[in-house]
């Protein structure tokens, strides 16, 4: 699989020349042009590796990559025509990777994207076994390894489908995922179906392991927007 990259910079044709050279070395791109928006997608999709300009409209740069690593560890690359030594400690002190300079070499971006992508991959090689153990959420105990689960101590039968999307959800604690992000994830973009067996699979996971699934613990809607696992 491709690794995906959010591009936020507020200078479309900045942005649409680093789309191309990275979708040159096989990369999937999505570019935002405001701050807000840039965090609604960094919000409500996985990325592999986020690019941000400080000079950003809505939420500015500090702040989006301040909130960004308040919920994710994904590498972020700074790209901004502050050069300011200040400011790069700031952004550094805020949680980034990587500051670079405009103007820049395209090139050189790459590399020091593909650097930090390498480098996160290995960390997250080397944590590989902790995740291997079992996820435990109060009353829930998910054994990865074992594909079972338990509520209250009691073991409840899941489907296939319904024990991934249990997991996944459960390693992504407390972001959103759009129905359309689970269903390819999950059941792959290649899978024929519709994003409507999404709501049947969430609705039956409710009913195994929510003591009221009407009222749920875990698994909340965020109308307008998808699901979201809470811890």
């Amino acid at each position: 699989m491709m690794a995906s990259i959010l591009i936020v910079e507020d200078e479309l044709a900045i942005a649409e020349l680093q789309r191309d050279y990275f979708a040159l070395h096989g990369f999937e791109i999505d570019i935002c042009t405001t701050g807000t928006d840039g965090l609604r997608h960094a919000s409500e999709a996985v990325y592999d590796l986020i690019i941000l300009d400080l000079q950003l409209p809505g939420i500015d740069g500090f702040e989006l990559c301040r909130q960004i690593r308040s919920m994710s560890e994904v590498p972020i690359l700074i790209v901004s025509a502050k050069k300011e030594e200040v400011d790069k400690i700031r952004g550094f002190g805020l949680g980034a990777d990587d500051f670079v300079t405009k103007p820049f070499s395209p090139s050189e971006l790459v590399a020091r994207a593909k650097a930090h992508l390498s480098r996160y991959e290995r960390l997250l090689g080397n944590h590989k076994k902790e995740e291997d153990r079992a996820i435990c959420i109060r009353e829930l105990t998910i054994d990865k390894a074992a594909r079972r689960v338990h509520v209250h101590g009691h073991e409840v039968v899941l489907t296939v489908r319904e024990f991934d999307l249990l997991v996944f959800l459960a390693l992504h604690p407390n972001r959103v995922f759009s129905k359309q992000e689970l269903f390819e994830r999950i059941w792959g973009m290649e899978s024929m179906g519709d994003i409507a067996t999404v709501t049947v699979h969430v609705r039956r996971l409710r009913e195994k392991i929510e003591t009221a699934p009407s009222n749920p613990q875990f698994i909340e809607t965020i109308w307008g927007a998808g699901y979201r696992f809470t811890v």
